[in-house]
């Protein structure tokens, strides 16, 4: 076991300079992902800060009908809230998605931000990977990637994103608050995560010393029909093959609002803008949504085993965005 000192922060100010004095630190809420990876040797901090003392784990009403997310609220908490339920139904569906019960009972809404790439070369000390080790090659790319990203990947990461909620998320338009050295901002969701570029070790844009301390779910998207669906080797607790969340508002017979993002296709949730402006004022018939999806998925560059990848998520898409027009029809 490698050895490393362990703070409890009890407040943002104190957390974030235990942070600063241990250089190599890493910030604790759940662990459900961090632990795992110091167990496999992929992670080694020097320290633990230990975020879990600190008063961000409740669901807030504002007084615009947002919702801010502390970043400690549980995903079993968040997914079974009833206004998230009511409002954001995609995010309820995509957390129940994302785990067994005793995962989403310990893991926390920053954490499932910032877990990493489930990529059997990043998790493997032993084999080169780029995320973990820059410069010592993509063992992926030429090894086996049938689960790997179709959309957005360069020659050194071809990974993928593991989060259900963050796909649902993007799709909503929420936006992530950080707490660091420079104060307060906040981030769309859909811009949080990058791609990997010539940087694949740079998961997010979170700069050093940052901690998510919320999400932030806007007014603008709440009650608007949502769904999330997932595609997987196997029924329960399994990562994402591709999976797609939808946000879609119809008046008067045309498509007003569409948030679509996909998941498992790239290394971070891909919010899909050629499909949406497709669809924003015209009739979402089938044909329609099959036009829109399949422009966006024009872009994905599949690899030798995972073409297969690219009409899975096109089907999942377009079922999606039918059933939501369907159910619309229905309540009208």
């Amino acid at each position: 076991m490698k050895p490393f000192a362990y703070v409890r922060a009890g407040s943002l100010a104190e957390a974030a300079d235990a942070y600063a004095s241990h250089p190599g630190a890493r910030y604790l809420g759940g662990g459900t992902n961090l632990v795992d990876l110091m167990k496999l040797g992929v992670e080694e901090p020097t320290a633990l800060i230990d975020l879990t003392r600190l008063p961000m784990d409740a669901v807030t009403e504002l007084p615009d009908g947002s919702l801010r997310v502390g970043a400690l609220v549980r995903n079993s908490d968040l997914a079974a809230h009833p206004r998230v339920r009511e409002r954001y139904p995609a995010l309820s569906q995509a957390l129940l998605a994302g785990a067994s019960a005793q995962l989403r009972n310990a893991a926390t809404t920053g954490g499932n931000l910032l877990q990493r790439t489930r990529c059997p070369y990043f998790q493997d000390v032993s084999k080169p990977c780029n995320k973990r080790e820059p410069g010592s090659g993509c063992g992926a790319l030429a090894g086996i990637h049938r689960d790997h990203a179709v959309l957005g990947h360069s020659e050194h990461c071809v990974a993928t994103h593991p989060s259900d909620m963050a796909v649902a998320l993007a799709a909503l338009d929420a936006q992530v608050e950080l707490y660091g050295p420079a104060g307060v901002r906040r981030v769309p969701a859909a811009e949080f995560h990058r791609l990997p570029g010539d940087h694949p070790e740079r998961d997010t844009v979170v700069e050093p010393g940052e901690l998510v301390t919320a999400v932030l779910l806007p007014a603008a998207t709440a009650g608007v029909p949502s769904a999330y669906r997932k595609a997987r080797d196997r029924a329960s607790y399994a990562f994402a093959l591709a999976s797609v969340a939808v946000a879609l508002k119809v008046t008067d017979g045309v498509v007003a609002h569409a948030g679509i993002a996909f998941g498992g296709l790239a290394h971070r949730p891909w919010r899909a803008r050629r499909a949406e402006e497709a669809l924003l004022g015209v009739a979402p018939t089938e044909a329609a949504c099959e036009r829109a999806v399949g422009l966006e998925l024009e872009r994905a560059r599949p690899l030798r085993d995972n073409a297969y990848k690219v009409p899975l998520a096109r089907n999942l898409a377009v079922d999606v965005l039918a059933r939501l027009v369907r159910d619309g029809e229905d309540a009208s």
